[in-house]
């Protein structure tokens, strides 16, 4: 097989030490689409495996129906990143009576650009032992503004935070 060299491109990756290669994480998710926008099949994979030809819709504004879609996607990943820097500013990990729960609301507009994610509001309640309302506020506003995502998007980000440290009746984990 005779090659065209014109048709070659060469990378060079230097040898880097090993905290330069620490610098940069890749995660990857694909999309197989099938048909139109108003038919035929969409799904999400994701490198990890947690999603595996997830079917997700395209219609928007989002109907309520067993699939997923791009604005309820980038809630999770909002809610989970958040979660992540909040834990990380109270240094939590190793308590096991500690808990974080985030919901991320995210409102889409239809403005002249087409349909457009402008809110997301975060809804945080924890319970942490040893933890003042203060401190905790505190180390939720530091989160807002270190959590990737929050970071990443443009849209207008609310938040509303709350320390609760009363414990849970066996009825309310269930809801």
């Amino acid at each position: 097989m005779h090659r065209n060299p014109r048709y070659e491109v060469l990378v060079y990756f230097p040898a880097q030490p090993e905290s330069r290669m620490m610098k940069q994480i890749i995660r990857e998710a694909s999309v197989h689409w099938i048909g139109g926008v108003d038919g035929g099949t969409k799904t999400v994979t994701t490198g990890s495996g947690v999603l595996t030809q997830t079917n997700f819709s395209s219609a928007i504004p989002v109907r309520r129906d067993s699939v997923t879609d791009p604005a309820e996607l980038i809630g999770a990943a909002h809610a989970s990143s958040f979660s992540l820097a909040l834990a990380n500013e109270l240094g939590v990990g190793v308590s096991a009576g500690s808990e974080i729960d985030t919901t991320a609301t995210v409102t889409m507009e239809h403005l002249s650009a087409g349909w457009t994610i402008t809110k997301i509001h975060l809804d945080v309640i924890a319970r942490l032992s040893k933890m003042t309302q203060g401190d905790f506020i505190d180390a939720a506003v530091r989160a807002k503004t270190s959590c990737l995502v929050s970071r990443l998007l443009r849209a207008n980000i609310s938040m509303t935070a709350k320390l609760d440290n009363e414990p849970f009746a066996t009825a309310d984990r269930a809801a």
